[in-house]
């Protein structure tokens, strides 16, 4: 049977000097698209297997900004990955997804190691405060691949869109665990996470339809623990575009990734 492991799914099997070929599956995909979270973490893998190929130390994807050209189909997808500098601090790569030679997604990625952890010396956050997971209830949407390897539990204050009550404020929090039948979250699969929650205009009303134009993640540590908690919500919403941020918390309370994301947006006619 084939692997729903996140791992084995998002990997990449090298087919020539910096060309790497994956293979999404349903269990990752949103609408019948794969998840752009998920494309992020195929893109960092490709960039770690080709710097550390080319002899790079650096071993953990610290940032990946990726703008989505066209939607890739279900099918496998080529990355091909230009190693644009091996420095000291940090190596620099760029990655190109394309299907049947046409470009779906391109991204830089930026390499380098996350330390042992240490407190933080300075940071604006605060974890958002939620309801024990045990009282709430798995997410599963129809048409929704991710939620078959992903345990979401939103806090239903921000839910009230589903139950016809439109709110005033964009914005989701909830719990988040990885069930891929395989493993934890890691530093790299936070860019999974990154773009697992919904769209944080759906308590305002918005339509299904919010594509992602660009998304960027930032991974800061390994986190600790088995759930997440996060928060997310949008900035602006304008000229039918939303601005939305994400922070994702680990269970030791320390911000362990953020991510900002440029999307369309459409609203029912009043």
């Amino acid at each position: 049977m084939p692997s729903d492991s996140l791992r084995d799914v998002a990997g990449v099997d090298r087919v020539g000097p910096g060309r790497y070929v994956a293979h999404p599956t349903d269990n990752y995909t949103v609408v019948g698209r794969p998840n752009g979270g998920y494309l992020q973490c195929v893109m960092a893998s490709a960039a770690l297997a080709e710097a550390i190929a080319q002899g790079s130390p650096h071993t953990h994807a610290l940032a990946v900004s990726t703008n989505y050209v066209n939607p890739p189909e279900l099918a496998p997808v080529e990355a091909q990955v230009d190693i644009r500098r091996i420095g000291k601090s940090a190596t620099f790569a760029h990655v190109t997804l394309s299907q049947n030679g046409a470009v779906t997604t391109e991204s830089i990625v930026t390499l380098g190691v996350i330390g042992d952890r240490s407190e933080p010396r300075y940071t604006a956050t605060s974890l958002p405060e939620l309801p024990e997971r045990e009282t709430l209830e798995r997410l599963n949407a129809p048409g929704i691949g991710i939620h078959s390897v992903l345990d979401m539990r939103l806090d239903p204050q921000t839910t009230g869109y589903a139950r016809g009550e439109l709110s005033t404020s964009a914005e989701f929090r909830g719990w988040l665990r990885l069930d891929d039948g395989d493993s934890s979250w890691t530093p790299w699969s936070l860019l999974f996470a990154s773009d697992a929650f919904p769209p944080a205009t759906f308590p305002l009303g918005s339509s299904g339809w919010v594509p992602t134009l660009q998304l960027s993640s930032y991974i800061r540590r390994d986190p600790i623990g088995e759930w997440l908690r996060i928060r997310q919500w949008c900035t602006m919403i304008d000229d039918g575009v939303v601005d939305e941020r994400c922070e994702i918390f680990d269970e030791a309370g320390y911000l362990v990734a953020s991510a900002v994301q440029l999307a369309l947006v459409r609203f029912p006619e009043r």
